[in-house]
């Protein structure tokens, strides 16, 4: 049996962060299905926007959401109209204040998801399904990424019974912490069933930063032996004892 771990669940608190950040100590599951409704509302009332991700920050009276896409335009909506009429829905379920951010994504041919959901259209659209993945694998990596995977399985071309294919270039790095893997799945629609769609993209490693020095005063993570030594109360060594002086009368 395979042991498959999501490369972006894998990495989080590593390199990555949390797409939803909130902390509750009773309405948990409230809370979880509200960011689940908000995320199938954004992502699947806006097909053609081009969305990759939505990420959900709540502080004590307010929401913060924030739409990754590649086709702002679409999102905003003349004078902002869209972005007015989701922030009211949204305020309208949630019961709270909601501020919503809209982040571009300036190379959507690094973007898994957008990726994934791009070969999916074009198997619905009957393209041949090798040409597909060629394609969008040669735009990738020509966009500088350094590895791309794209893995599709399903009937593919019609055939009555289903398999899987594959393509890759370059490198795919998965059990490399720092290395910067985007993951996305895509399902196509077709009419001879679904077909599910697959996309890795290596984008390079994230170095961690360099440490911070220290403060004067900053005994933060210390034990608190390590502590006393620092402030200078513990460190300081016993003197000798007499028996250990006169060692050396006797020679």
């Amino acid at each position: 049996m395979g042991h498959k771990v999501h490369p972006t669940g894998f990495r989080v608190g590593v390199i990555y962060d949390w797409q939803s950040k909130w902390y509750a100590a009773k309405n948990y599951k409230q809370h979880l299905h509200e960011d689940i409704a908000i995320r199938k509302r954004i992502m699947g009332g806006s097909v053609d926007a081009g969305i990759s991700k939505v990420e959900i920050d709540r502080n004590a009276n307010q929401m913060t959401v924030t739409i990754h896409t590649a086709k702002p335009g679409i999102v905003i909506g003349r004078s902002g109209a869209n972005v007015d009429l989701l922030r009211q829905e949204l305020e309208k379920t949630t019961g709270r204040r909601v501020r919503v951010n809209i982040n571009e994504i300036r190379q959507p041919e690094l973007d898994a998801y957008l990726v994934a959901r791009s070969i999916a259209e074009q198997l619905q659209r009957r393209v041949a399904f090798r040409r597909a993945i060629k394609q969008t694998v040669a735009r990738t990596m020509a966009r500088g990424a350094k590895g791309i995977k794209v893995g599709v399985a399903g009937r593919l071309g019609g055939a009555e019974m289903s398999r899987r294919e594959s393509e890759k270039q370059g490198r795919i790095p998965l059990h490399t912490l720092r290395a910067d893997i985007d993951f996305g799945i895509a399902e196509a629609h077709t009419t001879f069933g679904r077909i599910g769609v697959k996309v890795w993209i290596y984008k390079g490693d994230i170095m961690p930063g360099p440490k911070r020095p220290r403060g004067e005063n900053d005994f933060s993570g210390m034990s608190p032996e390590e502590r006393a030594v620092a402030q200078g109360h513990g460190g300081e060594t016993a003197a000798p004892s007499a028996a250990a002086v006169s060692t050396g009368a006797g020679e």
